[in-house]
């Protein structure tokens, strides 16, 4: 079997994903990408190199798709606040979002395992994750300018806090915590932080001279 043709290329990465999302990195074998792709060694490693090139071609493909469906769910004329407790409530309408909640977020269980001594995979989570921190920035920004959130609401700060919520959910999920009980999680931690947003810290007073 020759290289896998370009519109083949994206079931390849999907099928690949599904067997790295469900046993990790280290104990997918060459024979589970095999079996799951339905292409032979050669062809594998003609098409992507190795298993380990396969992976983050998997986590770049995962890492796109998942910036993208945040941004979706974070879209809309809705206000900006209603919009970032929408995303916590774990409405998830596509089988690729309903895998996060019963696996856990790909990115996030990779990191966990490899990203201490995984270059390649350390820096696509950093990328992935400072991409969500910008979103999430941004709304709490638009969020703060339209008066729903105090003045003096630090927009970063809060950003970063809803991103380790993010990460905390999808971290529970990967445990078999319930959609329902990540849901309510959600939205109680969202309605702590937007409620009682913390805010900026007062720059330091010069001594007078």
């Amino acid at each position: 079997m020759g290289r896998p043709r370009k519109f083949e290329v994206e079931q390849v990465l999907e099928a690949a994903r599904d067997q790295f999302w469900e046993k990790g990195y280290a104990a997918t074998s060459l024979d589970d990408l095999m079996r799951a792709t339905g292409l032979g060694k050669g062809s594998l490693y003609a098409a992507f190199g190795d298993k380990h090139q396969l992976f983050l071609a998997v986590l770049d493909a995962y890492a796109s798709w998942r910036l993208d469906a945040i941004r979706a769910a974070l879209g809309g004329d809705a206000p900006a606040i209603d919009r970032l407790r929408g995303l916590f409530r774990m409405d998830l309408p596509t089988p690729e979002a309903a895998a996060v909640c019963e696996r856990g977020c790909l990115l996030v269980n990779s990191a966990s395992e490899l990203a201490s001594h995984d270059p390649e995979v350390r820096r696509r989570a950093r990328e992935t994750f400072g991409a969500l921190e910008e979103l999430l920035v941004g709304l709490v920004e638009k969020a703060r300018d339209a008066g729903d959130l105090p003045p003096e609401t630090d927009a970063r700060e809060v950003g970063r806090l809803l991103l380790a919520v993010l990460q905390g959910m999808e971290f529970l999920a990967k445990t078999g915590l319930e959609r329902e009980a990540l849901g309510r999680i959600g939205e109680a931690a969202v309605a702590r932080l937007l409620g009682a947003a913390p805010a900026c810290r007062p720059a330091k007073r010069r001594r007078q001279t």
